[in-house]
C-alpha cells in the first residue's frame, strides 16, 4: 500500500480513460501525456491500461508500507527516495518504510507515478480515471483528486531487472513543439487570413490552461460562417471562440460545445502539447489525417494498447 503524504497542487488516479461513454455525457479523462503514461507502464511490464498517479507540476510524497517496484516518467522533476537521487524514465526498487518525494517541474507539467501491476482502484464507468467534472472515477470514485493521507492498494510483484528509456525518446520539453493540425470540416469557413496565422505565427499556453482544455494566446483568429449548433467535441478539437483566441479540448473537455473549430490537433501530438508550461511558444503545422493516423497506428502498437468503444461513439473520446 501507498500512503499520500503530500499530493502537491494536484494528483489523481489515472488509467488510460473511460472509453464509449459519451453519449451519456461522460468525457474520457485519461491521461494527458499518453506518452509518458504508457512508458512508465512498459518499464514495469504492466498492461497499458494500468492506473497510475498523475502529478500536476510535482511536489508529491508518499510513503510506501512493502516492498515494490516503481517508475516515474514526465515532467523533469528531483526525485529521491529517503533523500537518495533518483533517475526519471526508469525503473526503481522501493522498500517498506521507504519516502518517494518529487520536486516541483523545472521543465514539463505533468509527472506519472506507476507501480509494477498497477495501483489497485475500483472502476466506474468501465474506468478509474479521475475526471472532477463528471464527478466520477479517482480513489473514492466521486472525481476528488488525491488527497494527504489516502491510501492506495496495489499487487506485490516480483521484482524484475533495472530498465530506463533511451534518451532518443525522452522529450524536451523545454524546446518549442511543433503540434500538427487536421483540417476539419469548418476549416474553410474561416478566412484565409486566419487559417494562416494559425499555422505561422506563435501562441503562447495562458495560466488558464487545464485537463479541460489548452487555452492560448496570440494573434486573433476571425471566423466568417455562421453560427453553429452545439455538436459532439472531440479530444484535441481546436475551438475558436468569440475573443478569436484558440482553445484546444482535452480529456476532461465537455461532449458538445458550439465553438467553430479549425480542426483536431494530431493525436501522436497532444501529450507533447500537454506538457507545455504557462508562457510556453507553441507552433503549429498543417498534417493531412492519413498521416496522422499512420502515426497514431505506429505509437498505439508499439505500446500494445488495444481500445474498444461502443457503437456511435469515436474511438478516441
Amino acid at each position: 500500500m501507498m500512503r499520500i503524504i503530500e499530493p502537491g497542487m494536484r494528483a489523481a488516479v489515472q488509467d488510460f480513460g473511460r472509453f464509449g461513454y459519451l453519449s451519456k455525457g461522460l468525457t474520457r479523462g485519461g491521461p494527458m501525456d499518453e506518452h509518458a503514461f504508457l512508458w512508465a507502464n512498459r518499464l514495469l511490464n504492466n498492461d497499458f491500461n494500468a492506473a497510475q498517479i498523475e502529478v500536476t507540476l510535482g511536489g508529491f510524497e508518499a510513503e510506501f508500507d512493502c516492498d515494490c517496484q516503481c517508475a516515474v516518467t514526465g515532467a523533469g522533476v528531483e526525485l529521491t527516495l529517503d533523500g537518495e537521487t533518483l533517475n526519471n524514465w526508469q525503473n526503481f526498487k522501493v522498500r517498506a518504510g521507504q519516502r518517494l518525494k518529487m520536486g516541483y517541474a523545472t521543465a514539463g507539467v505533468r509527472v506519472y507515478l506507476a507501480v509494477q501491476g498497477g495501483f489497485q482502484v475500483e472502476p466506474k464507468w468501465g474506468s478509474c480515471a479521475t475526471v472532477t467534472r463528471d464527478a466520477v472515477g479517482g480513489l473514492h470514485g466521486d472525481g476528488s483528486p488525491l488527497k494527504a493521507g489516502d491510501e492506495i492498494s496495489f499487487n506485490q510483484q516480483e521484482l524484475q531487472m533495472s530498465r530506463r528509456v533511451g534518451w532518443a525518446y525522452r522529450p524536451n520539453y523545454e524546446k518549442t513543439p511543433v503540434i500538427g493540425l487536421i483540417p476539419g470540416f469548418q476549416y474553410d469557413a474561416f478566412p484565409m487570413s486566419a487559417r494562416e496565422t494559425f499555422c505561422y505565427e506563435d501562441y503562447e499556453v495562458t495560466k488558464d490552461s487545464d485537463r479541460m482544455g489548452i487555452r492560448l494566446s496570440g494573434k486573433a483568429l476571425e471566423y466568417d460562417g455562421e453560427g453553429l449548433v452545439s455538436e459532439g467535441v472531440n479530444v484535441g478539437s481546436v475551438q475558436v471562440p468569440a475573443n478569436g483566441q484558440p482553445i484546444i479540448m482535452m480529456h476532461d473537455r465537455q461532449t458538445l460545445g458550439g465553438y467553430p473549430k479549425l480542426g483536431t490537433i494530431n493525436p501522436f501530438d497532444l501529450g507533447r502539447l500537454a506538457q507545455c508550461q504557462p508562457g510556453q511558444t507553441v507552433r503549429f503545422t498543417r498534417i493531412e489525417g492519413k498521416v496522422a493516423q499512420q502515426q497514431l497506428r505506429r505509437f498505439y502498437q508499439f505500446f500494445n494498447v488495444r481500445l474498444t468503444c461502443q457503437a456511435g461513439d469515436n474511438l478516441r473520446s
